[in-house]
């Protein structure tokens, strides 16, 4: 009986360690530099958030299922290509092209993994290899720079309503689409099953093949998004674009909560550890660390998160 009552009593503070975490990072930052506490400060972060948010909101979806996502920074810099490359000719619909070139990745990882029996970390490894040499040649190994033409196509995104910034309203239109599917649909129930335990899932007739694919069509499509939403912000295309938030954004979804191992997660706790990661950034920026060494940190954290969440359980055998 007290075994049990420790375990629920661990599993209420691990519940809301990450939570606490924001709140004492940004109390922290906020006495350093009261400033950041100002309106304008916090709409600057949910802006920097969105991004991060958007792939890391892809990527749970597999996460849930046990599996994961490696190619996602690289079809987002394959979408900002697709974008700079298309925007002048198509308009709206080069951000539609953009976003369906990253359902058909996300599609062909996805049978990839189910029909041939590969692990998703092989198969997506592969996929985003595939897709940042794609990048690489269609754009001619360099960065495209939109046109003036294309500046009026981008207020969707560079825009303000009633003054909050067109990015956190993506984001927050993001965070209602995944939400309502993790939670109020049958894919999102039988993904948590998948994840806590995939034979049982099987043996209860879930279509666990279907349910994996759609997981990685969902993962690459936003992360087309966000490539979409980058090009737009930077107003320029480049195969690189992306290539360091692969790290941010699997941490961003371990540190809100969401287990490696699957089967315990939800969107709500990426959107906490997103502002997680971006509030350390901000805080690191505070104390002058070298942009590039930022990644050491975000690896440390993304190694304590994952002893905090995992469930050992399902591996007997660490490999």
């Amino acid at each position: 009986m007290n075994a049990l009552v420790e375990k629920i009593g661990a599993d209420r503070i691990r519940q809301w360690l990450p939570l606490a975490t924001l709140v004492i990072l940004v109390v922290a930052i906020g006495i350093v530099e009261p400033t950041f506490l100002q309106p304008a400060s916090l709409l600057q972060l949910a802006s920097d958030t969105a991004v991060l948010f958007i792939l890391a909101t892809g990527v749970t979806f597999v996460i849930m299922l046990g599996g994961i996502d490696l190619s996602i920074q690289s079809m987002a810099s394959l979408a900002s290509v697709i974008v700079a490359l298309t925007i002048t000719r198509l308009g709206y619909g080069s951000f539609v092209l953009a976003v369906a070139v990253g359902a058909l990745a996300g599609l062909l990882s996805g049978l990839a993994h189910v029909k041939l029996r590969i692990p998703s970390f092989i198969a997506t490894l592969a996929a985003g290899g595939v897709l940042f040499s794609t990048a690489l040649v269609i754009s001619g190994e360099r960065s495209i720079t939109m046109g003036d033409s294309a500046r009026a196509l981008q207020e969707w995104i560079t825009g303000t309503v009633f003054g909050i910034p067109n990015v956190v309203i993506v984001g927050l239109i993001v965070l209602a689409i995944a939400h309502t599917l993790q939670s109020k649909t049958r894919f999102g129930r039988y993904s948590a099953a998948i994840g806590a335990g995939e034979p049982a899932a099987y043996a209860s007739g879930v279509k666990v093949d279907r349910q994996k694919i759609f997981a990685f069509i969902l993962s690459s499509g936003f992360a087309a998004l966000a490539g979409v939403i980058l090009a737009g912000r930077l107003s320029s295309g480049s195969p690189t674009l992306a290539a360091e938030l692969l790290l941010p954004s699997i941490a961003a979804v371990v540190v809100g909560g969401t287990a490696i191992t699957g089967g315990v997660g939800s969107i709500w706790r990426t959107l906490v550890g997103a502002l997680i990661i971006s509030v350390v950034r901000i805080g690191m920026t505070f104390l002058g660390v070298n942009i590039f060494a930022q990644n050491i940190v975000f690896g440390a954290v993304l190694i304590l998160a994952v002893a905090i969440t995992i469930d050992r359980s399902k591996i007997p055998i660490v490999k």
